[in-house]
C-alpha cells in the first residue's frame, strides 16, 4: 500500500503516457520509415531511399500546394492580425455592450472549419450568394466569382479563416491590453502624448510575446489546414486551391500512394517544427536577469 500510494500519479498518467508513445510518435516514425520505401496502395518497409521526396518536389502539384501555403499563410496571418488588433483596440475604450461585442466577434471560434467551409461556399457561390443577391438588386454586371476562377479560389479560402480566427486573435490581444500598467498610460496622457502614439509607442510593443504567440498558433492552422479547404473548395478549381494538408489526402486515400503521402506529410512536420522549435527554445532558456 506504501507503494501503491507512493507512485498513485505513475499509475494514473502510465496508460496515457503508453498511448502517445503508440499512436502519436510510432506512427510519426512509421510514417517516417514509409517515405523512404516504394509503398503504394499497400505499406513495404523495404528502404529505397529519398525516391519519393525526389519525387515529390519535381510534382508539380506539390508546387502548387506550397506555393498556395505560402500564400494562404502569409495573409491569413497578417489580415488575422492586423482585424484582432484593430477589434481589441476598439474593445479597449470601455464601450457600451462590450460583452455583446466580444461574444459576436468570438461566435465564429464556436463553430468548427465544416461548417465555416459550407456557409461560405454558399455566400460566395455565384448562383446563390453575394453576386447573385447584388445582381438582383439591379447591378447586372457585379461579378464576383472568385470561386470558380482557378487564380483567384485560394482567395477565398483567405476570406474565411480570417472569419473564424480574427475573433480568438482578438480575444489574445484584448487580453494583452487589460495588462498592460495603467500607471505607465496614465502618465504618458498627462504628458500630453496622442493616444495614437501610446498605442504605437508604449502599449503595443509590450505586447511583443503575445504577437509571437498569435502568430506560432496561426501558422500551425494554416500548414494544417485541410477541413476548410475540403469543405470550400474541394482542392479545385482542379487542384488550384491544393494546400499540403490535402495533398496528403489526395495520395493516400484517391491514388494509393502512400510514400508520397508520408513524404508530403514529413515535410509538412518539418515546417511546423521550424516554426514550434525556435519558439519553444525563446521561452525555455533560462532568462540572464534570472
Amino acid at each position: 500500500m506504501e507503494w501503491l500510494e507512493r507512485n498513485v500519479p505513475k499509475v494514473v498518467l502510465a496508460p496515457s503516457f503508453v498511448a502517445i508513445l503508440v499512436f502519436v510518435y510510432g506512427f510519426i516514425a512509421w510514417t517516417a520509415w514509409i517515405s523512404f520505401t516504394r509503398s503504394r496502395l499497400m505499406p513495404r518497409y523495404e528502404l529505397d531511399g529519398i525516391t519519393q521526396y525526389e519525387r515529390l518536389f519535381a510534382a508539380p502539384r506539390w508546387d502548387v500546394a506550397m506555393n498556395n501555403l505560402f500564400i494562404f499563410g502569409g495573409l491569413f496571418i497578417v489580415i488575422s492580425m492586423v482585424i484582432g488588433l484593430a477589434l481589441a483596440i476598439f474593445l479597449d475604450q470601455k464601450i457600451r455592450a462590450e460583452g455583446v461585442l466580444r461574444t459576436i466577434y468570438l461566435y465564429p471560434m464556436a463553430l468548427s472549419l465544416i461548417v465555416t467551409g459550407t456557409a461560405w461556399k454558399w455566400i460566395l457561390n455565384p448562383g446563390l450568394g453575394i453576386q447573385a443577391a447584388v445582381r438582383g438588386w439591379g447591378w447586372e454586371s457585379f461579378t464576383f466569382d472568385w470561386l470558380i476562377r482557378p487564380d483567384m479560389a485560394i482567395y477565398t479560402i483567405v476570406l474565411a479563416a480570417v472569419w473564424q480566427a480574427s475573433g480568438f486573435v482578438m480575444a489574445l490581444f484584448l487580453a494583452g491590453l487589460r495588462s498592460v500598467d495603467t500607471e505607465i498610460i496614465r502618465a504618458a496622457q498627462v504628458d500630453g502624448i496622442p493616444t495614437h502614439r501610446i498605442y504605437s509607442a508604449i502599449i503595443i510593443p509590450t505586447m511583443a510575446p503575445i504577437f509571437l504567440s498569435a502568430f506560432i498558433v496561426l501558422a500551425h492552422l494554416a500548414i494544417k489546414a485541410f477541413d476548410l479547404v475540403i469543405a470550400l473548395t474541394g482542392g479545385g478549381p482542379g487542384y488550384a486551391t491544393d494546400l499540403p494538408a490535402t495533398y496528403m489526402y489526395a495520395m493516400a486515400f484517391s491514388r494509393g500512394d502512400l510514400g508520397q503521402a508520408a513524404s508530403s506529410a514529413m515535410i509538412m512536420m518539418m515546417v511546423i517544427f521550424a516554426i514550434v522549435v525556435p519558439y519553444l527554445y525563446s521561452e525555455l532558456r533560462p532568462r540572464r536577469d534570472q
